[in-house]
């Protein structure tokens, strides 16, 4: 037997002294918490560098959290979710021999500091800083198992140094289509910048002005590198968003047109601007997802979002059928089978690839609809242009909203008829899809349709529709019609056939091309902020822009007298904007020596979005400290390099798992993997992706309580009344209020912290509640009243071996009997295959039924008590540490191996159990014949079909017949 702990001192108070309370639970955590801490438990070794060892196992698992952002509200419950459901997996992963890296950093550039610092001053380092302190704090408290070495924050110098070292990387380099990929699965990869240039000043690659390489200016010869760069700067049109005072990515910007971030309402408006090539990667994007082991759901989000589209670009001549080509506009068409139905083009009203053509006066025929009522045609596209520029994508786009447009007095010439068709300028296409134009064919869009009847324009079918149509577009097959001239027919042909050859037929006239487009844009770069990663380049008086040298690395943010970037009103489509940093003149014009002599140059004022460092992150906690490179080769191809499959064919590499919300399906995973290739094509990476593994965690969500007046009430003081029928009503201080489902918050009043979790039940209790949910892809809600049931889990463990009274372990040395090992042995098994596939909840309900058992035995023995304790180990880690010790372990049980079962004691014969909710089969279980009613019960509980059917409603009744039926009751 041994003596307490000083962590487990005897406590005061009516409960007996050693009695498992949320107080001992908080001492025993926070005891072990330092201990941890102390002895460095977590720490993974590296093969090389500072944090290598003599020997590294040669299983390892990276195991990766989605970056967080260190908000000022702190943690509520739900946020934990994830962070705990990584820790049970890293736990689990070193009791099963495998060397687990698992840190957690701080995406810590962000919007919310920033907008903090314009309404308070207060610089948002500070806020940042103070937001970092506190969760940590609230992290460590959870007893999470991270490598504190490997921490870091994305605000950290060397951190930012290396992020704007990749920048460079990117912009120093263009992608050769003709390239063989490192992964020999075809060409297309970048290469650096100078091999470029080698080809021009060499001859095997022609400018595109025909002139010898060496004649250029070396502003000439930018402008040219310019137009290959994988990062590269132009005017093009962007998301303004006046009222954050900068520009968004397409996929800051919500379905409605406004920011995501603050509801601002965005415009387009066209602004100088870093840009990231990520369309050239638009194949390998789509196509290396089919080696990923990522949510079926993630992938396709992914492929609509690149949004490939095989098709044909076809060149329409402008103005008289004889135009010069360079008098042309082209058009991306999937459809290039419909061609003979173009009976006139739309251009987007920024498209101003025609302004050149467009009469003084209105072509004779000319119906005064298409005119909008303005004398000139130069009068009626600069007026439709500024009303275009005042509505959103959204508006522009909407399915209801009645098409305009304004004709432009040009016309161009089919190419496969020469019919004559006008010109519009139309709000419903935009100018950052495709070429911004469209050929019209409004006998198979309803769109065009639309637009054709309100302006009298022909509609010509190219398709047959069936006998029962009545009439407008027909966007269905059919067999080809009303598509010939002298030289081709594609009439009774069918869709594909028609495209391929009429797509052949345009080729062999130089006015069309099969061509590859996607929905995916180049990826907008800038922010006009100041919390931001400065861009490492600098620009002379030509413009041109330089990369700083390496060993001017990090640019560092300067102080600026306010951190407001201006803008003339919220609303105001047409203002200008001024970022911080423009403000600090002497840090933006600075002298320098790159290589011509000392001259005076111009820093960028814009900074990085803060997608930069969440691109790159799980790189640097390979090597967090490393300061010659941003990883050390041999690190990364132990921690992320390919391993073999089942199948013995190597995998893409990168993190083993990665678990993290489905919001991030588009954003962050798509611009992480683009950044990541362009590594791996320069040889910095030896993996092909950076998360090899996705799992996306579900959320916790509350109920929230509404009185009479929809204002919010305290959720945790309202009073629930059951009924027979089920349905359960809802009072607070004796009033009735309405029960609602959603989001946790302070505002909503139904917030729970982890900190209050801590006081009330200690933050073991709080972990197995929290795994003990339901599925970990599920969303679930949130019932501080049902934490107890994970305490008291417990608390029967302590008192399975300790005295609550004197202290005293409790257990026998006795082997235990033949039903108690044999329910050992399976109660093993089964927790490891539900670990193994991340299913704690199910592992904890196994756990339960054994810790029940032992309950009820006069003594507990050692053999049946520590298997259960190691087993306990990866959810409850504190009071597993805390009982391992007074058993008499010396050392951590963090590396103990997880129990294997005795194959001689596991039961061959099993019953299938029916579980059914409200009479209906929802599950089947593998049980044995003799299994009690209180363990089929908690079994058929924690089933996957059970918990999805009961999608957290509660539990009023349920029926055990054992072994083979149970039926489970609802209430609420």
């Amino acid at each position: 037997m041994t003596e307490p702990t000083a962590a487990t001192a005897p406590a005061t108070g009516d409960n007996p002294p050693h009695r498992y309370t949320a107080e001992l639970a908080g001492r025993i955590e926070q005891s072990w918490q330092d201990r941890w801490a102390a002895e460095g438990t977590f720490h993974a070794p590296n093969p090389v560098g500072d944090l290598a060892e003599d020997s590294v196992r040669p299983e390892k698992f990276y195991l990766l959290d989605m970056f967080p952002y260190p908000s000022g509200k702190g943690l509520h419950v739900g946020h934990p979710l994830g962070y705990i459901a990584t820790d049970v997996v890293g736990r689990f992963k070193r009791m099963t021999g495998a060397n687990v890296l698992h840190a957690l950093g701080f995406d810590a550039f962000g919007l919310p500091a920033e907008q903090y610092a314009v309404q308070t001053g207060q610089h948002p380092r500070i806020t940042t800083e103070e937001n970092i302190a506190t969760m940590r704090r609230q992290l460590r408290r959870m007893g999470l198992a991270h490598d504190d070495r490997r921490t870091f924050a994305t605000t950290d110098p060397e951190f930012v140094r290396w992020t704007q070292w990749i920048f460079q990387q990117i912009f120093n380099s263009w992608f050769d289509t003709d390239a063989p990929r490192r992964d020999g699965r075809g060409t297309g990869a970048a290469r650096p910048i100078a091999e470029l240039v080698d080809q021009f000043t060499a001859g095997t690659r022609a400018t595109p002005t025909g002139q010898d390489w060496a004649e250029l200016t070396p502003a000439e010869q930018e402008e040219i590198l310019g137009t290959y760069r994988l990062a590269y700067v132009a005017h093009v049109p962007v998301n303004w968003c006046p009222g954050l005072g900068t520009v968004l990515a397409n996929e800051e910007v919500t379905a409605e047109g406004r920011s995501e971030r603050g509801n601002y309402p965005v415009f387009q408006r066209n602004l100088r601007q870093w840009m990231m090539r990520i369309t050239a990667y638009g194949d390998r994007l789509v196509d290396d997802l089919d080696l990923l082991d990522w949510p079926e759901k993630v992938k396709t989000m992914q492929r609509n979002w690149i949004g490939r589209s095989e098709g044909a670009q076809v060149r329409f001549a402008l103005g008289e059928p004889d135009a010069e080509p360079s008098s042309a506009v082209d058009v991306f068409t999937t459809r290039p089978d419909t061609l003979f139905g173009a009976t006139f083009m739309v251009l987007a009203p920024e498209n101003d690839v025609l302004d050149a053509l467009v009469p003084a006066a209105w072509p004779a025929g000319t119906r005064e609809a298409w005119t909008g009522g303005h004398a000139t045609p130069a009068e009626a596209l600069a007026a439709y242009r500024q009303a275009a520029a005042a509505k959103t994508d959204l508006e522009r786009q909407a399915e209801g909203r009645e098409k305009t447009g304004v004709f432009t007095g040009v016309y161009a010439t089919n190419p496969v008829n020469q019919a004559a068709l006008p010109v519009f300028l139309a709000d419903y296409v935009l100018s950052g899809y495709g070429t911004g134009a469209i050929m019209a064919v409004p006998a198979e869009d309803e769109r065009d349709y639309a637009f054709a009847t309100r302006y009298e324009l022909p509609v010509v079918r190219t398709v047959q529709p069936p006998a029962d149509f009545e009439g407008g577009a027909y966007t269905g097959d059919g067999p080809t019609i009303n598509s010939a001239n002298e030289q081709i027919s594609l009439n009774g042909l069918e869709r594909e056939e028609a495209k391929a050859l009429v797509t052949d037929w345009l080729s062999q006239r130089g006015t069309g091309t099969p061509t590859v487009t996607y929905r995916l844009r180049d990826w907008l770069f800038s922010r006009q902020r100041y919390w931001g990663e400065p861009f490492p380049v600098v620009y002379d008086t030509d413009d041109r822009p330089i990369a700083i040298p390496d060993e001017l690395l990090p640019v560092e943010l300067p102080e600026v007298p306010d951190f407001s970037p201006r803008t003339y009103a919220e609303e105001d489509a047409n203002s200008t904007p001024e970022p911080p940093l423009a403000r600090a003149e002497e840090w933006v014009n600075v002298t320098l020596d790159l290589g011509e002599g000392t001259k005076t140059y111009r820093r960028d004022t814009n900074t990085m979005p803060n997608w930069a460092g969440s691109c790159w992150y799980e790189l640097r906690y390979l090597d967090p400290a490393n300061t010659a490179t941003f990883v050390d080769p041999e690190n990364e191809k132990y921690w992320m390099g390919p391993q073999l499959d089942e199948d013995g064919q190597p995998t893409t590499g990168g993190a083993d798992l990665y678990v993290g919300g489905v919001e991030h399906a588009v954003l962050h995973l798509l611009y992480a993997r683009f950044w990541h290739k362009v590594l791996y094509d320069l040889g910095h990476t030896s993996s092909l992706e950076p998360f090899h593994k996705l799992f996306n965690q579900g959320y916790i969500q509350a109920y929230a309580y509404t009185d009479s007046r929809g204002v919010y009430v305290p959720a945790d003081e309202v009073l629930e009344h059951p009924s027979d029928d089920g349905e359960s009503t809802f009072t607070y201080q004796g009033e009735s209020v309405r029960r609602e489902y959603g989001k946790m918050g302070k505002s909503l009043k139904n917030m729970v912290t982890p900190d209050e979790m801590y006081a009330a039940y200690g933050a073991d209790t709080f972990r197995v509640y929290e795994m003990s949910m339901g599925p970990l892809d599920d969303s679930r809600p949130w019932d501080t009243r049902a934490v107890v049931g994970a305490q008291r889990f417990l608390q029967r463990l302590w008192r399975n071996v300790v005295d609550e009274e004197t202290g005293a372990v409790t257990v026998t040395d006795d082997p235990a009997g033949r039903e108690t090992a044999q329910l050992v042995a399976r109660t093993i098994a089964e927790v490891r295959t539900e670990m193994a596939a991340m299913r704690p909840n199910t592992a904890i309900a196994r756990l339960i039924v054994l810790n029940n058992h032992l309950t009820g035995l006069g003594q507990v023995p050692r053999d049946a008590i520590e298997p259960l304790v190691l087993m306990t180990a990866p959810v409850a880690p504190h009071i597993a540490e805390e009982l391992w010790s007074r058993l008499g372990h010396q050392s951590s049980l963090t590396y103990q191996p997880f129990p294997e079962a005795d194959e001689e004691l596991l039961v061959a014969e099993t019953v299938t159990c029916v579980v059914q909710v409200k009479g209906k089969v929802r599950d089947r279980l593998e049980v044995a014949p003799s299994i009690s009613e209180e363990e089929l019960q908690a079994l058929a509980l924690a089933a996957p079909g059970v918990q999805r059917a009961l999608d957290g409603a509660p539990v009023r009744k349920v029926i055990v017949r054992a072994p083979k039926l149970v039926n489970i009751v609802p209430g609420g």
